[in-house]
């Protein structure tokens, strides 16, 4: 392999899952790193020091990982795997996007309540809709999504959606345009993977 082609392959977005065996983009993966303790420790945000091991954001993916020993094969020595680990890793996850819910809130590009999300929705001005996944059924389907790919997101319950907003609950909001907006809708759609939504 010549210099330039171990440059290209070193800085390639893409990683093979030690569960599925696929090669995905590292965006639609969680990295996992093993800690001095030998422990597993997921590395949600790409920063932790030491060779990353990948797992497809996918439910059965990570259930599949822990339950055959995946990841001491992928580590080719002794670690520890908690037994909460899927659990710690949806959890992390849930906490960075109610996060930046929230900071877009603070910014303007998140309100709540239903009759703002509908005057949104109508004026054009909201691009993304969430609604939680415990909401009236009925109210939800009275509110359409805006046009386009990623632009419905139902992976929180109410109780969660309300932590973004200071409320015991919250039911409908919607983000209009603004980067924390395709940040919430990534992050999202790693937490409906990790519970099963697809």
């Amino acid at each position: 392999m010549k210099p330039s082609e171990k440059k290209i392959s070193s800085r390639c977005p893409n990683r093979r899952c030690i569960s599925s065996g696929e090669i995905c983009s590292k965006s639609d993966m969680i990295r996992f790193v093993v800690d001095p303790n030998n422990e597993i420790l997921p590395d949600i945000f790409g920063k932790l020091p030491g060779r990353g091991i990948w797992v497809k954001t996918n439910k059965c993916a990570l259930s599949k990982a822990i339950s055959k020993d995946l990841f001491l094969k992928a580590a080719n020595k002794k670690v520890i795997v908690r037994e909460n680990l899927a659990t710690l890793v949806e959890d992390i996850i849930l906490k960075n996007v109610i996060s930046l819910i929230s900071l877009s809130r603070k910014s303007g590009v998140a309100v709540f309540g239903y009759e703002k999300v509908k005057s949104s929705l109508v004026n054009g001005t909201a691009k993304v809709l969430i609604q939680a996944n415990d909401g009236s059924i009925s109210q939800k389907e009275k509110l359409r999504a805006p046009n386009g790919k990623n632009t419905y997101i139902n992976c929180f319950t109410s109780k969660e959606l309300g932590e973004a907003f200071g409320r015991n609950y919250v039911v409908h909001v919607c983000l209009t345009s603004g980067g924390l907006s395709k940040r919430v809708v990534n992050e999202a759609s790693r937490l409906n993977k990790l519970r099963g939504i697809e």
